[in-house]
């Protein structure tokens, strides 16, 4: 190697070097030798003959020599002429509570034509994982407006509960409806939303900017946008840059923050991309054999902190490639987080909106952090209640299917009768309708009514008394009313 070039970094008084000439570029690629004292993680500054800058970070470093991946790509760039920077830090994004209500790229790099944030500080963006003994239990809800969310797979503070899509479905409506929607039920404390784009289409990343824009949801939200088009490098980063905002804005600003990241499908194929480039042995479906630890890397970076009073919620979402939830992504994901919602390709042909499939989702921290004295009394029995009849409604119409519904009982005919009802009014709603906590478990009830009294037998007859109305009933109390 030649001409290298001790320095400085005034600002952090690290040791800096220079290197002038590459020993070989592949791909995203470059390969230094001769280094000495460079580390895992490292940050790296590359410029060719025109000068442009590029950022990169070692992956991979040996005895006197260390590999970089270069973000933006190595087009252009000439060996012989290549200058490497190691500037003797990780990568640092810069983060304040005013990067709120901006749209930014997945590098920390401003898209909406406004001059950079004032930094309040500079942040590694590999942050670390929570430490499980310093952990707080999560109990207080988010409301999503989204019936089937609240009522049924509660969305609880300081949780990590992702949803599972699949090509095609309304994944992205979705998701920008819980981001105008998602608020606090105790609405004096500060809530943000941190919004992390992974690999999307151009027109999908102009659909979440238009939309919080609309609804005026972008002034509590920031939004880190990684487009197809975009480096893989920078679709690695681009999680961990949202992660270490939403970590200050909790723990710096005690803010309650909410952050949604899709698709972490795209993600995961850009670890397995860059592997393949590393010449990494691969592990199942080729993906990199460190995949669960890394998706733990991000997912653990969420959750309650004893003594502080902000937290962190995450709700991922991953497209199952054909359908399959066994792939490795969500299969490893539902190892990590505390539940899933899965939509369903069914409800969506039969136009229900969100198709949300709720017999294999499930919210594991749900039954801590509702009922009296966090949501209402009824709560917790109506929900499971409403599982129970929905699956039987499952075991029916695969009898009628077979017998046909003539032949069926009275009874198996009003479980059919309140299938219908439960997609059509409970799980159905319009993409821009907010229900209340109270609307959802009110039609819940309205829902459950359909069925005989003495079939609900997953609730007191205290709570049959309170809230059970069967139609006959209410259209009787209707006339006399009138």
């Amino acid at each position: 190697m030649s001409d290298i070039a001790q320095r400085s970094d005034a600002r952090l008084h690290l040791p800096t070097a220079q290197y002038i000439g590459a020993a070989a570029i592949n791909g995203p690629l470059v390969m230094v030798s001769g280094v000495r004292g460079v580390a895992y993680g490292e940050t790296v500054q590359i410029a060719g003959r025109d000068g442009r800058l590029r950022r990169g970070r070692v992956v991979e470093v040996g005895a006197d020599r260390a590999v970089i991946e270069v973000w933006s790509g190595t087009s252009g760039l000439v060996a012989a002429d290549t200058s490497v920077r190691f500037v003797g830090r990780p990568l640092e994004i810069a983060v304040a509570r005013e990067m709120l209500g901006r749209v930014f790229s997945g590098s920390g790099e401003p898209l909406d034509g406004l001059p950079r944030p004032v930094a309040e500080r500079l942040a590694d963006v590999n942050g670390l994982p929570i430490n499980p003994t310093a952990r707080q239990y999560p109990r207080s809800l988010i409301v999503t407006g989204i019936s089937v969310i609240d009522c049924m797979n509660t969305l609880i503070r300081g949780q990590k509960l992702p949803i599972f899509s699949g090509s095609g479905l309304p994944h992205n409506e979705l998701a920008a409806q819980i981001v105008r929607q998602a608020h606090l039920l105790e609405g004096n404390e500060p809530f943000a939303i941190v919004f992390v784009a992974l690999g999307i289409r151009h027109d999908d990343a102009e659909f979440f900017r238009r939309s919080l824009q609309e609804s005026g949801a972008l002034n509590r939200t920031a939004m880190f946008l990684n487009l197809a088009s975009d480096a893989p490098m920078e679709r690695i980063m681009a999680p961990r840059a949202g992660l270490t905002l939403a970590e200050h804005l909790a723990f710096e600003h005690d803010m309650h923050v909410l952050v949604i990241m899709t698709d972490m499908t795209n993600y995961g194929e850009a670890l397995r991309e860059l592997g393949s480039q590393r010449g990494e042995v691969p592990s199942r479906k080729g993906y990199p054999g460190y995949l669960y630890s890394d998706l733990a890397s991000h997912y653990e970076r969420t959750g309650i902190v004893r003594g502080r009073k902000g937290s962190i919620t995450q709700v991922p979402i991953l497209v199952m490639p054909n359908d399959d939830i066994s792939h490795p992504i969500p299969d490893l994901t539902g190892y990590i987080t505390e539940g899933q919602i899965v939509l369903g390709r069914e409800l969506y042909g039969q136009a229900v909106y969100p198709p949300i499939n709720v017999l294999p989702s499930l919210s594991r921290l749900m039954k801590d952090g509702v009922g009296e004295g966090y949501t209402r009394a009824d709560h917790p029995a109506l929900s499971n209640q409403l599982y129970a009849a929905y699956a039987r409604v499952g075991d029916i119409r695969s009898l009628a299917a077979v017998v046909g519904e003539e032949e069926l009982s009275d009874a198996d005919r009003r479980y059919l009768a309140f299938g219908a009802a439960f997609e059509r009014q409970f799980l159905n709603q319009g993409r821009d309708e907010n229900r209340s906590l109270e609307q959802t478990l009110d039609l819940g009830w309205r829902v459950l009514s359909q069925l005989p009294r003495d079939e609900l037998t997953r609730v007191s007859e205290q709570l049959l008394d309170a809230h059970y109305r069967p139609p006959a009933a209410a259209a009787g109390a209707t006339t006399n009313e009138a």
